[in-house]
């Protein structure tokens, strides 16, 4: 614990005050002490968009507006979910 309060105090782990830890599990291959929304915002959006449960995109949407998380939608995205998405926002 004191080292996540050293690591937070100088900017390292800033993920934890801007993701919740129900949403990390979504980025198991990412290094979460340089993930930020800030920064990664349309990463984080398409991410939980294409892995993410009801819980997950109802965060979501409650941080970002839906017509920007449509506008932002990825290409990468697998064509099931980019069409689902573009439908319902």
């Amino acid at each position: 614990m004191r080292l996540v309060q050293e690591l937070s105090r100088w900017g390292k782990i800033e993920v934890m005050a801007v993701l919740p830890k129900f949403i990390t599990k979504y980025f198991w291959g990412d290094d979460l002490t340089e993930l930020s929304m800030a920064k990664h915002k349309r990463y984080i959006a398409n991410t939980i968009l294409e892995k993410g449960n009801t819980k997950a995109v109802k965060w979501l949407t409650g941080k970002v507006p839906k017509k920007e998380l449509k506008k932002n939608l990825s290409k990468k995205m697998s064509p099931k979910s980019r069409n689902f998405w573009q439908l319902y926002f």
